[in-house]
């Protein structure tokens, strides 16, 4: 409709439009904003975030959108009533419907930021995993799903240091918010396979009675020093270093070598893995622990362990390339919601891969974008055909280029009007939002 009858009507105005691929992803969670102009705050945060810029703070972000002033997007931030958990459900939701019952891989990790001062809440010198010691910082607990090989983000829970609670506060340690989280998305029916974390929880009683009351698979490591205590009848048996084939995400495979070492009675085993000759393993080589797993008894185990690695890299990614801890805020309140819309982000590049696509279009769709606009569209120099998040990432700012560069550009027309290239721009813009949403080709 005609902006001016809208405002002759006194009817609400539509949002404005900006890429395609970022309007139909942002459409699932309109009603969820009640003004027009928080909605489309939304949507320019998507278009920042997956934005190039190494910086992903407020002022920046309303630059490469073509905003005059950040104002409008702190206050979306700060002061819009829009609620975090609903977004989050709403999310969540929208991811289990993409897996249709699919089984994933659950990952539970920690992660911590420096931050300076102490005005920010929950700021305490505790350990930080970034930088390998213990600084001024802030640390969150994160669960996030692995598919195939595309990780995607659920939730994550604050750590709130005993000298920083507030009133209302209950001190909480990260094994209770891991096991919170680990509640909630049992509840929410995610079909989950096999959870994944490092020496922390799995050197955690508390934790492990929790996924064994979930009835949930678990792959954990603990340290190499890990003690174990049991009766004096007992002893600890090694068996001989085997050799398997180790089969990793990309197909590739390298040989590798791993031992069993029983404690006690067989309850939970702890296998350890090394990429050398036993020979030369070196002392301080990790180990893991595995419980409720059948099957060929090397190579799965082995290809198992392997998967830890994710426990390293998909928070990673999320971290370096969205802008995790580029907010300027001091309030909780805000740094929660904006790291809900880095999570909403998050959700829209792994939903955009092929195994999420592969899972949610039809034949029919599928050869008419084959047949039509998806072909040109990959053909650009540039388009990355691999199936890894950061090449559905790399494809996505593609598509956003050339309203950044109109948006861009466009003061300086206003100085040395230029009629054919605003029109070429326009009609470069227009053609992609036609395009559909495949964003790989093959």
């Amino acid at each position: 409709m005609d902006v001016e009858l809208q405002v002759l009507k006194h009817l609400p105005r539509d949002p404005q439009l900006t890429v395609s691929v970022i309007d139909s992803y942002c459409q699932t969670y309109k009603d969820l904003f009640k003004e027009v102009r928080n909605y489309e705050c939304f949507k320019y945060l998507h278009l920042g975030i997956i934005s190039p810029i190494k910086r992903k703070s407020l002022p920046e972000i309303a630059k490469v959108v073509g905003m005059k002033s950040a104002q409008s997007l702190h206050h979306f931030i700060a002061n819009s009533p829009w609620s975090v958990e609903e977004l989050k459900k709403r999310r969540i939701k929208e991811i289990k419907s993409k897996l249709k019952g699919g089984a994933i891989k659950l990952i539970i990790d920690e992660t911590g930021d420096r931050k300076k001062g102490n005005k920010t809440d929950y700021v305490a010198r505790q350990y930080l995993g970034s930088v390998g010691k213990i600084d001024n910082g802030i640390v969150s607990v994160n669960a996030y799903g692995l598919y195939k090989n595309i990780t995607f983000p659920l939730v994550v829970k604050i750590f709130k240091p005993r000298g920083t609670l507030k009133q209302e506060d209950k001190y909480k340690t990260k094994i209770d918010l891991a096991s919170e989280i680990i509640e909630e998305l049992v509840d929410e029916g995610l079909n989950i396979e096999l959870v994944l974390a490092d020496s922390l929880y799995g050197e955690s009683s508390k934790f492990i009675r929790k996924l064994e009351e979930c009835r949930l698979s678990y792959v954990v490591a603990i340290r190499s020093n890990h003690g174990v205590w049991m009766p004096s009848e007992q002893t600890v048996r090694a068996n001989r270093w085997c050799k398997f084939t180790r089969t990793f995400s990309n197909q590739k495979s390298e040989i590798r070598y791993i031992r069993e070492i029983v404690y006690g009675k067989r309850r939970a085993v702890t296998y350890w893995e090394i990429t050398t000759d036993p020979e030369t393993m070196p002392e301080n080589s990790t180990s893991f622990v595995m419980t409720n797993l059948t099957g060929n008894l090397k190579k799965t185990l082995g290809n198992l362990y392997g998967l830890r690695t994710w426990v390293e890299y998909g928070f990673r990614q999320c971290k370096q390339e969205l802008g995790w801890t580029d907010y300027r805020f001091t309030k909780f309140k805000e740094i929660q919601k904006w790291w809900e819309i880095i999570f909403c982000v998050y959700t829209m590049i792994s939903l955009k891969s092929p195994a999420f696509l592969s899972l949610n279009k039809s034949p029919e769709v599928e050869n008419e974008a084959t047949d039509t606009d998806d072909v040109e569209v990959s053909n650009h120099q540039q388009w990355n055909h691999e199936d890894g998040w950061k090449n559905v990432l790399n494809n996505l700012r593609l598509l956003i280029q050339p309203i950044m560069m109109l948006w861009v550009i466009f003061p300086w027309l206003d100085i040395l009007p230029n009629t054919k290239l605003l029109l070429g721009l326009n009609q470069l813009i227009r053609e992609i939002n036609q395009c559909q949403t495949f964003l790989y080709s093959g």
